[in-house]
């Protein structure tokens, strides 16, 4: 491995190990729930209602983000068309960002609550044959052709990154939360009492959903970020030394697997079901296809990826702001707070006037 992947994967693990530890400390108490909140009209009392925007949202939009940034470099160091590539991930963010609200609605009966779960269920489903599709439309225009498993890859490799920063939003809301410490066998309540979150806050949704304001409980998001940021690094290494289809398996298998297992730790709604939820259910039906893939898609001995030309091609005025776009709608679709919202008093400091 040469020093600019070495280096790229350092810079990567360096900013998230920063990221995770600040976070892990920080976000379960109750400054960082809000980020901001707009005036939208005044009420009858002289105060104005306000829309919370959230900091779920900003971490959302960063999770969005890179892990559009990564499978875009990772697409385009394996020769893939900058051009193909960002069709490819608009399809893909097309689908699953709806999909989010509607396949919640469809588990949980709930209009204003998002599922990462459905969306990455709908994502997996789709992905190889948009990927195939692509390459044929490509070869019909008489461009390149499309290797499936680099491409199928690099959006794994990036859904563990950005769903590993995205757990960082739920810890900030509240959402996705573990069981209370108190309600696991005797000997791991010394232990996970020691890492367990306690969570400040009426507005958070581990309060109003479930009570569970100031109790103990398993740092289930903490467990999942570390995991599939491991998971995601892991793939990236194999990625970058050629080994396409092991760098796919690798981070599908762990993120999948893990949904399945954690929600065995979980206290939040997940759908009428008693003993495995549909969320779990949609994992291992993934699972399950993802084994079936290299019967339809044969894996083959490909030549391992220029980095240099894919961060090439994201580093252009274009593709920047793209990804500025991104984010704006990201912040902006998972941010705005449907399920609080806030009175705001305007004063003059009169001793600054």
């Amino acid at each position: 491995m040469q020093g600019l992947e070495v280096t790229f994967i350092g810079a990567l693990a360096v900013a998230n190990i920063g990221l995770s530890a600040w976070c892990f400390r920080h976000l379960p108490g109750e400054r960082w729930q809000m980020l901001a909140a707009v005036p939208l009209r005044k009420l009858d009392d002289g105060r104005w209602q306000g829309l919370n925007l959230t900091y779920y949202g900003l971490f959302n939009a960063i999770a969005f983000t890179a892990a559009a940034a990564l499978a875009f470099i990772l697409g385009a160091s394996a020769g893939v068309p900058p051009v193909l590539m960002t069709a490819m991930l608009a399809v893909l963010i097309a689908v699953c960002v709806p999909a989010a609200r509607i396949v919640a609605f469809l588990v949980e009966k709930k209009r204003h609550t998002l599922t990462v779960g459905g969306a990455s269920f709908v994502g997996i489903l789709l992905s190889p044959w948009l990927v195939w599709g692509a390459g044929c439309l490509s070869l019909c225009l008489g461009g390149p052709a499309v290797a499936v498993w680099p491409v199928l890859s690099a959006f794994s490799i990036a859904y563990a990154f950005g769903e590993g920063i995205g757990r960082l939003a739920c810890i900030s809301f509240g959402c996705c939360y573990g069981r209370p410490v108190d309600s696991l066998p005797p000997s791991w309540r010394g232990r996970m009492r020691a890492i367990a979150f306690r969570y400040v806050g009426a507005t958070r949704k581990i309060a109003y959903a479930s009570g569970l304001e100031h109790q103990p409980v398993v740092p289930v998001q903490a467990f999942t970020n570390v995991l599939y940021l491991v998971a995601g690094t892991a793939g990236l290494i194999l990625y970058l030394a050629g080994y396409a289809f092991r760098a796919f398996l690798l981070t599908l298998v762990v993120t999948q697997l893990w949904r399945v297992l954690s929600e065995f730790m979980r206290a939040d709604y997940r759908g009428g079901a008693r003993w495995f939820s549909a969320y779990q259910f949609m994992s291992a039906i993934c699972l399950l296809y993802a084994a079936c893939l290299p019967l339809v898609f044969p894996t083959g001995n490909l030549p391992p990826p220029d980095l240099e030309m894919g961060l090439a091609a994201i580093w252009t005025p274009l593709m920047l702001l793209a990804l500025q776009g991104l984010f704006v709608f990201a912040f902006l679709f998972t941010g705005r707070s449907e399920v609080t919202d806030s009175r705001i008093v305007f004063n003059v400091v009169r001793d600054r006037v």
